[in-house]
């Protein structure tokens, strides 16, 4: 079923998480015990992050470097079709625009139709790490608008070249707001302008970068219907549960910390994933309280956070198994 589905036929707010892939070589295993534990709370559907390669610099001892490109996390595909049979849940693959080419992005949209998984989240990427090189004759989506509009197309059978069978896909399309702006955006007024560019070509939802303001969240979404933005939005969430988060997490996301929350975490350090989580309650419970269509949790790779939270909060009959 399509996210959009899932939030026309809730009758109450929705609970969904974010999950990474595993390091290359790694057990899937982890991630099932993470599934395993957050089931209970019936997700609609769990989004899986997506990874593009990256370069590393190997010291060949003779006074020569080799550049070595991999990828760290692959295996989006295969994990969305694990979790799609295992936990008959609906996974939201996330496809990027850093790179991959087009015809890349064709041949993963493919298998994703094959598999029935009827949703993805299209997302430019993160400018660190170096993508692998490409040919200048093969052609690469810049904006998250230009992959929305990739698969759109592909909704209506049009694929990068003629073809004489092409099937019509039907996904739905998430993309990405950001309450505190783009980091490369050059204030939140322009982004919001970027935002409906990618709603003007096809998006359906909008999933929000974390944040740990609320009222961020509600001006957000005011702006974006004052700006004719009409589609859902999403409030992203993630639990501060360690001291240095203060640090890595404005580093990283480009969002700020309420002084009320780094006051107390630099108050007792050692009680931070505590003060995280009554945090996060209090925010699930203003946000619940304001309507919002649903609560998404990053917990990447640990839920346990996320459970203690939700489990705090009142929730009806279909968010619990």
């Amino acid at each position: 079923m399509k996210v959009t589905e899932h939030y026309d036929r809730a009758t109450e707010p929705l609970i969904s998480f974010e999950i990474i892939p595993p390091r290359r070589g790694a057990s899937i295993q982890n991630v099932f015990d993470a599934l395993d534990r957050v089931k209970k709370f019936n997700p609609p559907f769990i989004d899986i992050t997506s990874h593009a390669a990256e370069a590393e610099y190997i010291d060949l001892g003779n006074g020569t470097m080799k550049r070595r490109v991999k990828r760290k996390r692959p295996g989006t595909i295969g994990l969305c079709a694990a979790i799609k049979h295992r936990y008959n849940v609906d996974p939201v693959p996330h496809l990027i625009c850093k790179g991959f080419t087009k015809e890349e992005t064709e041949d993963a949209l493919i298998e994703l139709h094959y598999l029935g998984i009827d949703n993805v989240l299209a997302v430019r990427g993160d400018d660190h790490g170096a993508p692998k090189p490409h040919h200048k004759d093969r052609a690469v989506n810049t904006y998250a608008s230009d992959l929305v509009r990739q698969v759109k197309d592909m909704n209506k059978g049009i694929y990068l070249e003629d073809l004489m069978e092409a099937s019509h896909t039907d996904f739905c399309v998430g993309v990405g707001g950001y309450p505190e702006k783009h980091n490369e955006a050059p204030n939140l007024v322009w982004d919001i302008k970027r935002l409906k560019d990618k709603v003007a070509a096809g998006a359906d939802y909008i999933v929000t970068q974390m944040f740990f303001d609320n009222q961020v969240f509600f001006e957000f979404v005011d702006k974006c219907r004052a700006e004719g933005i009409t589609i859902p939005i999403i409030p992203g969430l993630k639990v501060l549960t360690r001291a240095n988060h203060l640090v890595t997490l404005p580093k990283a996301f480009h969002l700020s910390i309420p002084c009320d929350l780094s006051d107390a975490v630099a108050a007792d350090p050692e009680s931070t994933s505590s003060i995280g989580q009554e945090w996060a309650r209090k925010q699930c419970l203003e946000l619940l309280d304001h309507g919002v269509p649903g609560l998404h949790f990053y917990i990447m790779s640990d839920p346990s956070p996320a459970i203690n939270v939700i489990e705090s909060l009142p929730l009806g009959q279909s968010n619990v198994v």
